[in-house]
């Protein structure tokens, strides 16, 4: 008998929790639920957020054993490109925890090594594919392979992997916009917009 959560593929793992809806309010919970742990995990938002944009949902990776491990935030609004309905995922994450690479649809558990591969391709095209600030200081990202429906970035801030998982793939042009991320942790801001839950979350709950 074994009391830890489990996946056939990846053994032992952090329970993921999405909360139902989305405010002010949720939002704090969260935040105090992650206080506690030994490192505070980041909770990451667009800010400013780009017009037509919400913020869509909430989650959480950890268990009162470990608390907070990884946190995720969901945004939405009109695809950069398509003009389409677009949905961004933010997930920040202590190593060994695996719930970006779930998101993102690639294997493991941590994504060094594409991390390493990514690198060795901007080396020959001059640079990160992308660039954004995360807590006030200036992030690369690097695209990662995933599967055609989404596109992929991770990077490291705060100590811990990022990760901005984008549906469909054409809105990941959303990090070319001078994205700036807030960690909400710091301090939620009064005008943040929400919206009604994304899909994309509630589905990996």
């Amino acid at each position: 008998m074994q009391s830890d959560w489990r996946c056939d593929n990846c053994g032992g793992v952090h329970p993921f929790y999405v909360a139902e809806h989305i405010s002010p309010e949720i939002i704090d919970r969260v935040i105090r639920q992650a206080a506690p742990s030994p490192e505070r995990v980041p909770l990451w938002c667009p800010w400013p957020l780009p017009p037509g944009w919400m913020v869509t949902g909430v989650g959480w990776a950890g268990d009162d054993r470990s608390g907070v491990r990884a946190t995720a935030l969901s945004c939405s609004g009109p695809d950069p490109l398509g003009g389409g309905p677009a949905d961004l995922v933010l997930i920040a994450e202590q190593p060994g925890v695996g719930l970006g690479t779930r998101f993102a649809g690639i294997p493991g558990i941590d994504p060094g090594y594409l991390v390493a591969e990514a690198l060795s391709d901007a080396r020959q095209h001059a640079g990160p594919h992308a660039k954004i600030k995360a807590g006030g200081h200036p992030t690369p990202l690097w695209c990662v392979k995933s599967p055609e429906d989404r596109s992929a970035y991770v990077s490291e801030a705060k100590g811990m992997w990022l990760y901005a998982v984008a549906w469909p793939a054409s809105a990941g042009y959303f990090l070319a916009e001078h994205v700036v991320l807030h960690d909400l942790s710091d301090g939620v801001v009064p005008e943040l917009v929400y919206g009604a839950p994304s899909p994309y979350l509630q589905a990996r709950a």
